[in-house]
């Protein structure tokens, strides 16, 4: 095990619960610490990507921002897999819906993520890859999203390296099934199977693709708290 603190998170050994929540946005990552967690304490602001360590019902959770993009949470979650001893992150982030059923503010749980990224070239399978979830944590994530009264969508995601998307690829996944486009549950859950670890990306639909429709940055950093309860429910 290499030490710590990393290049990228100066927190010390055994700062990190076993679950950390992994928004994308550094100031999702701060609210949650301030309207859920107790004894939240900051262990984590290098660039400022804020990680905070606290309880939720009695139960040890963190939270850290993973940044934009499959290289950034790929950094992040490569260094909690292997280097602080996590075993779990929950990715609650947001996602352009691509489906006719997908509507603004649904919850979409990502059970494999398709992705034009070449992340997964480097583990030396030369083919195409669509990484799974952890089952685990999706069947303990329906349950939770159900007891909370919220109906899920869950099916595949995109991960895509290009917000502003010239290829039309939208409307081919469309084709196929997908549910949402959004830019890091391919990269984090590469990670947690090479360190054989567990993950699962759940997603606030906060725009839709084909109809235009969007929601402002405020509503996306403070008002998704349904994917939040969900993914502190089974943390």
């Amino acid at each position: 095990m290499a030490k710590v603190p990393t290049p990228h998170i100066t927190a010390k050994e055994g700062a990190f619960a076993r679950t950390v929540l992994m928004p994308g946005d550094p100031l999702r990552s701060k609210f949650i610490a301030e309207h859920y967690l107790e004894n939240a304490e900051l262990v984590n602001n290098v660039r400022g990507v804020q990680g905070y360590t606290g309880t939720y019902k009695g139960k040890r959770v963190s939270v850290m921002a993973s940044g934009m993009g499959i290289p950034s949470i790929g950094i992040y979650s490569y260094e909690l897999y292997n280097f602080y001893n996590v075993e779990n992150i929950i990715r609650i982030g947001s996602a352009g819906g691509i489906g006719d059923d997908i509507k603004l503010r649904d919850i979409v749980f990502g059970m494999s993520a398709y992705t034009n990224s070449c992340f997964g070239r480097q583990f030396g399978f030369d083919g195409n890859l669509a990484p799974c979830c952890s089952f685990d944590l999706l069947m303990k994530a329906y349950e939770a999203a159900k007891h909370l009264g919220i109906d899920p969508k869950i099916g595949a995601l995109y991960s895509s390296d290009i917000f502003y998307d010239e290829t039309g690829s939208s409307a081919k996944l469309k084709n196929l099934g997908v549910l949402a486009t959004e830019m890091e549950a391919a990269g984090l859950y590469l990670n947690a199977a090479r360190a054989g670890k567990q993950a699962l990306a759940i997603c606030t639909i906060s725009d839709h693709i084909f109809r235009g429709e969007s929601l402002p940055a405020e509503d996306r950093q403070n008002t998704f708290t349904q994917m939040m309860e969900i993914a502190l429910e089974i943390a």
